[in-house]
């Protein structure tokens, strides 16, 4: 199936060997850089890989101030074992694309000779580092991605199905699963009267194919549910005339449109939905509407659309690094950056908590193998919840690999100013999560 086809997987030849255990005060080709003044014979660096530029840049609006966090909260170096280690972070921007993710992975690893990897936001990310990490034997977790895509799409025979899916060795990842998303889409459908009747739109990329899999994507899962779903095909990203999609959804008298999409297509499509006469009851839609830049683009066309919801300064989380609750680190955002808080904000600082729980456990500094078998035992609580590679609410296939995070689902209010407001309006999936509103129809 081509959602599971990684055109960046077999690019590159596993070098003989590559000795991470020495870092030097080198000068960094990119990104940010910290190194404290702390004296020991090693430093720790983390290498972290995002899309700060092109049409993903939204999920990295935060790495800044995340970054400048993460540097106060280690400004004295890590303790491990009886030694305290100073760390460098070198941060390298995918330019939301996956050839250019897979390269910027290897400088980390052959030229910043880093001894962890870390990496967010989307297939198109995540996937290419992680097989570059896989393929130099370079310890590395990443997030963002639902497992499906990050993990199936990995796999050099998808077609083959679990019996010939692989774990992996050196790559692991944490967040929720396409079941999950599915299952609060349709919780806050049900809130309201339909024909159930759903329009889809899945572009052309790793995100879009794997929601649109016959296998398991949307449409089995629909389809158990008593959903008909409408899907005119692939699209490419960054298009300029989503008229076959209205057409076909208005033909269909689909009252409800979800999807995986760019903001930016997003943005496109909508407008062009509503000056065509498209007028669903619900539009619930992955990636495009995460966040409040994308209702404030739309003006008050973008109210009552609907997401899923990975974090917000509601969760009943805090950190393990800083001791903030979830409501004290988006504060703290906004304070910094004059900017509303994004969902990014919670993720991409648990990346940081995992990396220092991590290498605090590291039987050997500088060993990947002792890196990986210390992230294999990971069990910690972070701001995003509890992170522990235990099999647990995972397919026996991906338990090495995969642990999950908590998701619910909420709806966008229009405030005054032009700005947008998330409300939770389905907690079924995590009931500690708390509700602020119950869902309302569009039009």
């Amino acid at each position: 199936m081509a959602w599971r086809e990684n055109p960046v997987l077999n690019r590159f030849n596993r070098r003989t060997f590559i000795n991470a255990s020495t870092a030097t005060g080198a000068a960094l080709a990119a990104g940010f850089v910290f190194a404290p003044a702390v004296r020991a014979a090693k430093t720790i660096k983390l290498g972290y890989v995002s899309p700060q530029t092109g049409p993903l840049a939204a999920f990295a609006e935060a790495n800044n101030f995340i970054v400048s966090n993460f540097r106060n909260a280690v400004k004295g170096g890590i303790k491990v074992g009886n030694a305290t280690y100073p760390v460098e972070v070198v941060v390298k921007d995918s330019q939301s694309n996956p050839n250019r993710a897979a390269e910027v992975a290897k400088e980390l690893i052959v030229g910043d000779k880093v001894d962890l990897m870390l990496a967010a936001s989307t297939p198109e990310t995540t996937n290419p580092v992680s097989t570059q990490c896989e393929i130099e034997e370079m310890p590395c977790v990443t997030t963002m991605c639902p497992w499906q895509p990050y993990f199936i799409g990995r796999q050099g025979n998808p077609a083959g199905g679990p019996p010939a899916w692989k774990p992996f060795n050196y790559t692991y990842h944490y967040f929720w699963g396409l079941e999950d998303v599915i299952a609060v889409f349709t919780n806050m459908w049900g809130q309201l009267k339909t024909g159930k009747v759903v329009g889809a739109l899945f572009p052309n990329d790793g995100h879009g194919n794997a929601w649109g899999d016959k296998v398991d994507g949307f449409p089995p899962g629909l389809d158990k549910l008593g959903y008909k779903l409408v899907d005119p095909g692939r699209y490419q990203n960054l298009t300029d005339d989503f008229t076959a999609q209205i057409v076909a959804f208005k033909k269909a008298e689909c009252d409800i449109i979800t999807g995986v999409v760019l903001p930016p297509d997003f943005t496109t499509f909508w407008n062009q939905a509503l000056q065509q006469g498209l007028k669903p009851k619900i539009a619930s839609v992955g990636k495009a509407i995460l966040f409040p830049s994308a209702g404030e683009a739309l003006g008050k066309n973008g109210k009552s659309l609907s997401s899923e919801v990975w974090w917000t300064p509601h969760h009943p989380f805090k950190s393990s690094l800083t001791g903030q609750s979830a409501q004290a680190l988006s504060d703290a955002y906004e304070k910094s950056s004059g900017k509303q808080w994004t969902q990014p904000i919670g993720f991409v600082h648990s990346l940081f908590e995992v990396a220092v729980d991590v290498m605090r456990r590291t039987s050997d500094v500088g060993d990947n193998k002792a890196v990986v078998k210390s992230i294999a035992s990971t069990k910690l609580d972070t701001v995003v919840g509890p992170i522990a590679w235990d099999g647990k609410n995972v397919p026996p296939f991906a338990a090495k690999n995969i642990t999950k995070t908590p998701l619910v689902g909420g709806q966008w209010r229009h405030r005054e100013g032009n700005k947008y407001d998330i409300v939770i309006t389905d907690n079924k999936t995590f009931p500690a999560i708390p509700i602020g509103g119950q869902m309302q129809p569009i039009a």
